[in-house]
């Protein structure tokens, strides 16, 4: 099983892209309408959140029923008409699954509530907890009614994790998978699998909450290979990502190598947090840039030497707005989003664009706590007043860091709610929707610099099959890689910053071409001065 490296992915939240019925919340048969718009931008594969059955304690990451649609959004049949409509127009879609937890609405989790001891074993359930922390806080482990017993939960309490020791659990959730590959999807998206391969035998582990004694254990790549084989591996080029929560590079190394029938690539956040404060979700400092650099170095060049492969985006529907992030927006935002688009997309792994990142949505500038609807975002604005922070200070931090910036409407023309609905958003648009639409950016810079990043890739195996190596180490403000590929090779240089910054170019590169650059006029000579935010690509070819 291989998959097309040319293909470029594009992430939908369904409850904010479009609605069709005026109840103000996304739905399928919005994104049928919008097919057209995606196949004019040229993207490949849509990546949609979850639309399943979910009592919504955590964005629908807590699915109570794998194998049907949300009434919130629409039925079987739109979804089905959805697949083979998007079809038409040379687009896929990937799933996202959920199988280290689920519901504790789920009929599995209700019988072995009820005494079924074959569902009980389903469930990681312990006579004394562990002292494991949840990642939203407080003890992993809950009570299970009132047997005396514990359940583990590593997320929310009403996410139960799924036992995978048991053969019976492997079995139901590889039938989830080619119940949608039957309905002819074409890629999964796999939320925290790193994290299903819990020990046997459970112990305290005082360490940074409990996650070495859960996370990226050798059991996760026999689990892997097991679901390949009994599912999507069947398959010539399906796509398969792994979000990896606190991994390493040699582990995604082994989940995404070709030879070892796991995974197609792998997610990693660690460089969307080079704007914590001691590693703090809650507060506001400046990006490091040297982190972010060597970051994408590191994993480009260990990815690359050892044939792994990355998913690279830098927006999802839990982020800021990258733009607001790591961009003056006030003074150069197409600049600004051109460059971190051609950071990415032109370099080595399958680029992800989330929606409104080609036609550069910013974070929505909320005027108030009243705005904000994400349970993380209400419960940290309390946290901090409880630290003595002012109102003022605790609305300005979550303005920076709420998952909200990220999940307001997409924003499609300048008319009431940003075209968004007819009736009232279940979020509110952002503050720059009569500016910032597609209907205006269409016809601006963001989007058709996207447009040519996503042919280039089709059009160049040295875009999509070249090597990674790092370029101009040294610099304090500018991001560069090298791609190489039979005798080709594609300088990437991207200026980080709203300052000028001036670079000694290599000779090969001198007498070059200009592949792609977000400045008119661009001339090679032995120096080069790149403005602020500028993005270039220069490819060399031996004669």
């Amino acid at each position: 099983m291989t998959f097309d490296k040319k293909k470029v992915v594009y992430q939908i939240y369904p409850k904010s892209y479009k609605d069709t019925t005026g109840n103000g919340i996304g739905d399928l048969r919005g994104i049928i309408e919008k097919l057209p718009y995606l196949a004019e931008l040229g993207i490949d594969i849509i990546w949609l959140n979850p639309f399943y059955p979910s009592p919504q304690k955590d964005n629908g990451y807590d699915i109570s029923d794998y194998k049907a649609v949300n009434p919130l959004f629409g039925t079987m049949a739109d979804f089905e008409e959805m697949v083979v409509t998007a079809k038409t127009y040379g687009i896929d879609f990937m799933l996202d699954m959920v199988f280290n937890h689920c519901s504790t609405e789920h009929e599995w989790f209700q019988k072995a509530l009820a005494g079924d001891t074959y569902y009980q074993d389903f469930f990681i359930l312990r006579d004394q907890p562990t002292d494991w922390i949840s990642k939203f806080g407080g003890s992993a482990w809950s009570l299970f009614g009132d047997t005396g017993k514990y359940y583990l939960h590593l997320f929310d309490e009403s996410q139960a994790d799924l036992n995978w020791r048991n053969p019976h659990v492997r079995e139901e959730l590889f039938k989830v998978v080619n119940f949608w590959r039957d309905k002819g999807v074409k890629g999964f998206r796999f939320d925290v699998i790193n994290l299903i391969g819990k020990d046997e035998k459970l112990v305290n582990c005082p360490i940074d909450d409990g996650k070495p004694a859960y996370t990226d254990k050798p059991i996760v790549h026999d689990y892997l290979r097991m679901m390949n084989e009994a599912s999507f591996g069947q398959d010539d080029d399906f796509m398969t990502v792994g979000e990896m929560s606190s991994t390493t590079i040699e582990n995604c190394i082994l989940y995404s190598a070709e030879d070892r029938h796991e995974l197609s690539m792998t997610f990693n956040f660690h460089h969307l947090k080079v704007d914590y404060q001691d590693g703090q979700k809650w507060t506001i400092t400046d990006f490091d840039f040297e982190k972010l650099k060597n970051l994408f170095h590191n994993w480009g060049e260990a990815m690359s030497e050892s044939m792994g492969w990355n998913a690279l985006f830098w927006n999802n529907h839990d982020q800021p707005r990258a733009l607001n992030r790591f961009v003056d927006v006030k003074n150069f935002r197409q600049e600004g989003a051109t460059m971190l688009a051609a950071s990415i997309h032109l370099s080595r792994g399958t680029p992800y664009i989330y929606m409104g990142e080609e036609i550069g949505m910013l974070d929505p500038d909320y005027a108030s706590m009243s705005d904000y609807v994400d349970v993380e975002s209400l419960n940290a604005y309390q946290i901090m007043l409880d630290q003595d922070k002012s109102p003022a200070e605790a609305l300005e931090i979550i303005k920076t860091k709420s998952r909200d910036n990220a999940r307001t409407p997409m924003q499609w023309n300048a008319n009431n709610h940003a075209g968004f609905t007819t009736g009232r958003p279940w979020l509110k648009p952002g503050q720059s929707y009569k500016e910032i639409n597609v209907e205006s950016e269409k016809l601006g810079h963001i989007f058709p610099f996207y447009q040519k990043l996503i042919r280039l890739r089709k059009e160049l195996p040295l875009i999509s099959e070249g090597t990674y190596r790092a370029a101009y180490k040294d610099s304090d403000s500018v991001y560069a890689f090298e791609r190489s590929y039979q005798k080709q090779k594609l300088l990437v240089i991207n200026n980080f910053y709203a300052k000028e910054v001036s670079l000694d170019l290599p000779n090969c590169y001198q007498g070059g071409q200009v592949l792609i650059s977000n400045y008119d006029k661009v001339k090679l000579a032995d120096k080069i001065v790149l403005k602020p935010y500028q993005t270039l690509a220069i490819l060399s070819e031996d004669k």
